[in-house]
């Protein structure tokens, strides 16, 4: 492998100290030309201290001390411009207990670092504030109840009680969506996978969401649909949400058209579902917005994971999900599933 092609900056220095070889990132690093780093001293090729003035080379020492070590652990240093860097060393010996015959030592920018920890502290932070919201509420009313059972009627009382197990229900749901989002983070979304008929599927989300309504909202549907092959209770969660969303947020649904359907390229056949609502569209600019950890749009938006989870589910059957503009106006999601009939079935 050639080095340069590496993306961290790569310096090895020999027995003496002095720097045999740099690649190409070193070079940029330090903005050196052609073969100028090479034969300085390791100490004066990586001038990184840790902002009281104590160099890399001083504190790690790569040539003196325990003549059994064989690694320098990663640690944040500081260049001359005030550049954040990770450093670590590896030390060649010809023999366990021997001199060290080179040091080789690796650069890398921290900055991708300190922004997945930001990231990470921004997600503790709103994971902290959507389950403290319920948990308040859920506090409160016990709280209130234990100590002043007596002031309350009948009525008051269970008014609270029922207040409580909203909170308590609201709170299960968001560990859940966390679980979820967690899952889809790590590549461990697992499915279950049988026979789908998604024109029944739909039917039964619309007409749990209608309230038991004698008319609850009908889907289109233009085919006699393809069985495809999924799991029936993620296939729920994402139509659910799809369909909640424009109820919600999209001043309620306009269409639910579903129809087969070949990916653009003609390499796959699948279904296709689309949600079409009233709303006033989501513009282009914000559209894979949408799809990210805890994004929410308008009053009574819920934990911000419901389309980052939908997206998940749907990537994970070998599918894709688009935001589009509807006919005259409105948002209009298109979520596009596979037949994926298993191999022992087609031979």
């Amino acid at each position: 492998m050639d080095l340069d092609d590496f993306p961290d900056g790569v310096l090895i220095a020999g027995p003496d100290g002095k720097v045999e070889y740099v690649n190409e990132r070193i070079r940029s690093m330090a903005r050196a030309s052609g073969d100028e780093m090479i034969g300085m001293h390791v100490d004066d090729a990586l001038p990184f201290d840790d902002l009281n003035g104590n160099t890399w080379y001083a504190c790690s020492r790569p040539y003196d001390g325990l003549a059994t070590r064989t690694r320098i652990s990663e640690q944040a240093w500081w260049s001359p411009r005030g550049s954040e860097y990770l450093i670590t060393a590896r030390l060649v010996r010809d023999k366990p207990g021997g001199p060290v015959q080179r040091v080789i030592v690796s650069v890398r920018n921290a900055r991708v670092r300190n922004q997945r920890d930001r990231e990470r502290s921004d997600l503790v932070a709103t994971v902290a504030h959507e389950l403290r919201s319920p948990l308040t509420g859920i506090k409160g009313f016990t709280s209130t109840l234990l100590t002043k059972w007596d002031r309350f009627s009948e009525d008051q009382r269970h008014l609270m009680l029922e207040t409580v197990d909203a909170d308590a229900d609201r709170l299960s749901r968001l560990i859940t969506e966390l679980l979820d989002a967690a899952r889809i983070d790590a590549g461990r979304l697992t499915l279950r996978r049988g026979p789908v008929r998604l024109d029944e599927l739909v039917r039964r989300v619309l007409t749990n969401m209608s309230g038991g309504a004698s008319d609850p909202f009908e889907p289109t549907v233009k085919d006699e649909l393809d069985v495809v092959w999924g799991d029936d209770d993620r296939m729920i969660q994402v139509v659910t949400n799809l369909v909640e969303n424009a109820a919600r947020h999209g001043f309620g649904l306009k269409q639910v058209l579903l129809e087969n359907s070949s990916q653009a390229d003609g390499s796959a056949d699948g279904v296709s579902l689309e949600v079409h609502d009233n709303g006033p569209g989501i513009p282009e600019e914000m559209r894979q917005r949408v799809f990210s950890r805890f994004w929410r749009s308008g009053p009574g938006a819920g934990s911000g994971l419901g389309m980052y989870i939908a997206r998940g589910i749907v990537e994970q059957h070998g599918g894709r999900i688009d935001i589009l503009d509807s006919d005259g106006g409105g948002a209009l999601i298109r979520v596009w599933f596979p037949i994926n009939e298993p191999d022992a079935l087609t031979d």
